[in-house]
């Protein structure tokens, strides 16, 4: 089961792309629909089934978002947080061999098309939480441990 915490910047995505998918995209393509139905026989019309397929996956995209932002819970930045990792820090880890990892702990619902975020449910983000610069992070990964250390801490983007 997934955390249901997300970053105030998350929450305000998530809100701006349901009420885009509700307000604008949802209309232009039911008025499509609307168009290729007039046009007579549905079964052999491309714009129809194919219209009728983006409305399912809209309509599908909206009750999850609304699903979402009703239940899950935003987490704002504290700062007594500061100097040790929790919920929406930007972690920089190095390993022995000096190769570096830079990315940001966040809810599963705002990792997508990001290569930086990463989700509190993920195994790296687990063993980073409550350390602090300097500190060990040991995590277990399908070729055995991997060991960095915390180099730098930030809330701030």
């Amino acid at each position: 089961m997934k955390t249901k915490l997300i970053t105030r910047e998350g929450y305000t995505q998530l809100q701006e792309e349901l009420s885009y998918l509700w307000k604008i995209e949802r209309p232009e393509i039911t008025r499509k629909v609307t168009w290729a139905a007039s046009l007579g026989d549905r079964s052999e019309n491309a714009d129809y089934k194919e219209n009728k397929r983006k409305l399912r996956e809209i309509d599908r995209r909206v009750r999850y978002l609304s699903k979402t932002l009703e239940d899950i819970q935003i987490v704002d930045h504290h700062p007594e947080q500061d100097g040790r990792i929790f919920f929406g820090a930007w972690v920089e880890l190095e390993s022995s061999d000096k190769r570096t990892l830079k990315f940001r702990i966040v809810g599963p619902d705002e990792i997508y098309g990001r290569n930086d975020y990463t989700s509190i449910d993920s195994p790296m983000a687990r063993a980073c939480l409550k350390k602090e610069v300097d500190d060990e992070v040991v995590v277990k990964t399908p070729n055995g441990e991997a060991t960095w250390y915390v180099s730098s801490i930030s809330y701030l983007g």
